[in-house]
């Protein structure tokens, strides 16, 4: 499919086919999903009305579990065709404006090149030449898909661009014959601009698959599967439910599974995007592709490759991704209209005044005239103009518009809901209090921290070694150094036993905490962290460690409101975690302990609300909810996937741009709308008059030619706006 329209036109073949419920066709992802009835209708029967509307079905493989292998090979075959998709279409709009550019100069300087051929000057055989070059070379596809659709009785932009040019070309050819106007360029620029907009379309359309192939990516490939008292390596796909595998410290879980034995923490951010790690032990649950931290585990799986919570993120995306977008290609719908009536009353215009004149050279004058001021040369540009100008400003901005359905998805919001971590807050642990007991000076605590947690990877160490560093305290030297997996880390300072971890670490160790128990319980209500310090017997203070709010969040959420928003947050953290940072953002919807599906399925109910979503997210498990929203908005700094999977990237900023980026999209959307209008209303106004012989085929490309300046003009107008 090489436009929207060919999606169109597929998905009304097989939507008449008796048996078939519904039929939805989705140009950026080249597929269909069908519904239909097996009594009545099987799969080659609707791979054949595809074929017969003169397009291709690929062979593929049948069934939904794809092995990894099989998955990453068709993305990688779905990628080089999308590259050359791209490739193509910049190559065929590069062509036509080398040879367009030169015809429209000699044609608006009306130039007189030195030298004849047959009487006629060089200047007008270089204008045709040129011409027809861009008309029967680059614009080849028109005329190819005009033919189709002629054989089977419809019209549609094709059509009608299809026949402009060529009546433009031909009929010029014929006046520089006879020595009448010529309108080479028109034919020429009209080819050169739909061009343009076909490469635009084409340049985002293979963006659409490429979030599922990285996901697929995150997966382990191998694993250490026990068979009795032996190791041996393996692929992941090779495992079964009851099979024990080994995890050793910095690998990923292979499949979804239980802890038989030993004790971690695992980095499941990949997940829920949360940035503090969970511990796990005997009987825990672990997630396939999340990362074991410092112990060694053994994991009884659960699940089989293809039914794990990555897999069922996988089809979740797929799922979103398939059905139909809320985007109807406004010009498409009023040429489907308009493209016929302009063929029908170019045709009469041509017999009526044959009949009135009785000469039919007369009358093509009129009918050509009809067909030029008809000729979509603005409806090419209303769009890609509108587009190249609105994400040009965003660009500037750091706000990235990854294409036109962005916009229209953008058009019309009633709810913004933000994920939390890496979104609204940091993503990353910080020290946000520093509680001291027994004496002990804030100094000497970061002194003690920073040596015994000197050595350990863990986020919550890596907090308080940062805070120790901008501190200007030198860590103090430690020995005996050893981590005891989930509860902290032990070791010796000056001969004295040293324990760095949680509270229930220390009184199991025999250290007095009551000293710190009421400003543990605090911190805890506050949705922090706690990592105790104590020394000998006695406990030396107490670390509050949070993920901070970004600077410009508050005023993210007052700026939404304003614009008549709803605004909630969504996070896979603790209840009363959540809690807390609602309060301090004042927001009053939230929903804590959501997992991938979670979100996905939060985003519908919105939606079945009859609500109108903006989803704003940065990590893997955004990924889906991000999709499914009427507009998904990705923070730049955050996973890949989620940058792919929205329609909006927001760079090098916080979330204030938000708000910038939403008013963005809905001002070239608006911006898009006004175009059209306007470059039909000059073809509208103009086609009668065209038809009454009041409009010559000149005067009639110069109005063709005043709408798309008009349209240009329209758009520049994005570069000034205030957002």
């Amino acid at each position: 499919m090489h436009c929207s329209s060919c999606a169109v036109n597929i998905e009304r073949a097989l939507a008449k086919m008796s048996g078939v419920r519904e039929a939805s066709v989705n140009f950026a992802m080249e597929n269909a999903t069908v519904s239909y009835e097996e009594s009545k209708v099987d799969e080659h029967a609707l791979h054949q009305v595809v074929k017969n509307e003169g397009y291709e079905v690929p062979a593929h493989e049948g069934g939904h579990a794809m092995s990894y292998d099989a998955s990453h090979a068709a993305m990688s075959e779905d990628e080089h065709a999308s590259h050359a998709d791209r490739h193509g279409a910049a190559k065929r709009t590069i062509i036509a404006f080398i040879f367009g550019i030169p015809a429209l100069i000699l044609a608006m300087g009306e130039m007189a090149l030195p030298g004849e051929i047959f009487g006629i000057n060089l200047s007008y055989w270089t204008q045709g030449i040129f011409s027809s070059v861009v008309v029967f070379w680059p614009g080849w596809e028109f005329h190819r898909m005009a033919a189709r659709l002629a054989i089977r009785v419809r019209a549609n932009m094709d059509t009608l661009i299809s026949l402009g040019t060529l009546v433009s070309l031909i009929f010029s050819w014929t006046q520089m014959v006879s020595g009448g106007s010529l309108y080479f360029e028109i034919a020429a620029l009209i080819t050169a601009f739909i061009l343009l907009g076909r490469y635009f379309e084409a340049r985002s359309k293979g963006k659409a698959g490429e979030a599922i192939a990285k996901l697929l990516e995150l997966g382990a490939k191998m694993a250490h599967r026990l068979d009795g008292k032996n190791l041996e390596d393996v692929a992941v796909e090779t495992l079964r439910v009851g099979d024990v595998v080994v995890v050793k410290p910095g690998e990923k879980i292979p499949l979804d599974g239980i802890v038989l034995e030993g004790a971690s923490s695992l980095d499941e951010s990949m997940l829920t995007g949360e940035s503090m790690p969970v511990s796990k032990k005997k009987d825990d649950k672990v997630f396939g592709a999340t990362v074991n931290g410092q112990g060694v585990l053994n994991v009884r799986v659960e699940r089989e490759a293809g039914n794990t919570v990555l897999a069922q993120i996988v089809r979740l995306m797929e799922s979103a991704q398939a059905k139909k977008a809320p985007i109807q290609k406004l010009a498409d719908k009023i040429s489907s209209i308009f493209v016929p009536i302009v063929i029908v009353f170019s045709f009469l215009t041509f017999v009526g005044w044959w009949m009135a004149t009785g000469d039919p050279t007369m009358a093509i004058i009129p009918a050509v005239a009809v067909l030029v001021i008809a000729c979509p040369c603005a409806l090419g540009l209303a769009t890609p103009t509108a587009i190249l100008v609105g994400t040009g400003r965003g660009a500037r901005n750091g706000i990235l518009i990854k294409n036109g359905e962005a916009l229209e998805r953008g058009r019309s919001l009633d709810v913004v809901l933000f994920d939390k971590t890496g979104t609204l807050t940091e993503g990353k642990p910080v020290v946000t209090d520093v509680v001291l007991a027994n004496a002990f000076e804030q100094k000497e605590v970061f002194a003690i921290a920073a040596g015994i947690e000197f050595v350990s990877e863990h986020p919550l160490a890596r907090a308080i070694l940062m805070r120790v560093k901008e501190e200007g305290v030198d860590p103090a030297v430690a020995s005996e150094v050893q981590a005891v997996s989930g509860k902290g880390i032990r070791g010796k300072i000056g001969g004295k036993d040293v324990l760095v971890g949680q509270l229930l670490f220390l009184k199991e160790s025999g250290v007095d905490v009551a000293s710190v128990e009421k400003e543990v319980s605090r911190l805890q209500v506050e949705g922090k962290t706690v990592i105790a310090v104590s020394v000998g017997s006695s406990v030396a203070g107490v670390f509050g460690v949070a993920d901070a709010l970004k600077k410009m969040a508050k005023e993210a959420i007052v700026r939404l409101r304003s614009r008549g928003l709803r605004v909630a947050m969504i996070t896979g953290d603790h209840q009363r975690t959540a809690e807390v940072i609602a309060k301090q953002l004042g927001l009053d919807e939230f929903s804590a302990q959501v997992f991938p599906d979670q979100k996905l399925e939060i985003v519908k109910q919105w939606q079945r609300n009859g609500e109108r979503v903006a989803f704003v997210g940065d990590g893997i498990n955004d990924a889906p909810a991000l999709t499914q929203a009427d507009l998904g908005i990705a923070m730049g700094t955050g996973s890949d996937i989620a940058i792919e999977a929205g329609q909006i990237i927001l760079v090098g900023g916080g979330p204030e741009k938000v708000s910038d980026a939403i008013a963005l999209s809905q001002k070239t959307y608006r911006t898009i709308k006004q175009n059209l209008f306007w470059a039909f209303f000059y073809n509208v106004a103009a086609v009668p008059l065209a038809a009454a012989g009041l409009l010559n085929p000149v005067i009639a490309s110069a109005a063709m030619a005043f709408s798309s300046v008009s349209v240009v003009l329209n758009s520049l107008r994005l570069r000034r706006i205030k957002l």
